[in-house]
């Protein structure tokens, strides 16, 4: 499980791009790489695909996401307001939801966020209120939703 199984997301980014498919596969192993007990929740949405991780199974506890777009990927926070961000790097302007938009593996800042992934961990991790949530290191799809808006 984890981060071998991704059978179902393949499918599910499979409309993408290949740049925009390859970038947020990318990110995947970037996550996975730093955080191998986390778990892994795919929502195969109307107008986007994204996955997150988290402790537990909880949307609530996501410290960090990928969503794929026509174009490129957002690699984002769920917690992203409550995070310290010096370089200004995120965009987004509602209450919690911060992101950079990542069109290329090259051009993604990875030291840095690497520093933002650590800071949104610990904050998720202040979240889980219940020890007995915690699982570890599976991947999880939560919504698929039957119609969808994809890229043509």
């Amino acid at each position: 499980m984890g981060k071998k199984d991704n059978k179902d997301l393949r499918k599910f980014i499979s409309p993408y791009p290949r740049h925009v498919q390859d970038t947020a596969m990318w990110l995947r192993d970037f996550v996975w790489d730093l955080y191998p007990d986390a778990n892994e929740l795919i929502y195969d949405n109307y107008n986007a695909v994204a996955f997150g991780w988290a402790p537990t199974e909880k949307q609530s506890h996501v410290f960090c996401s990928v969503a794929l777009l026509p174009r490129y990927c957002h690699f984002g926070f769920y917690w992203g307001s409550q995070i310290a961000d010096p370089k200004k790097l995120l965009e987004g302007k509602g209450n919690q939801y911060r992101y950079v938009k990542v069109e290329s593996p090259d051009k993604f800042p990875a030291a840095y966020i690497k520093t933002l992934v650590k800071e949104a961990w610990a904050n998720s991790m202040l979240r889980v209120k219940d020890d007995s949530e915690i699982i570890k290191g599976n991947t999880i799809v939560k919504s698929i939703s039957a119609k969808k808006k994809r890229p043509k």
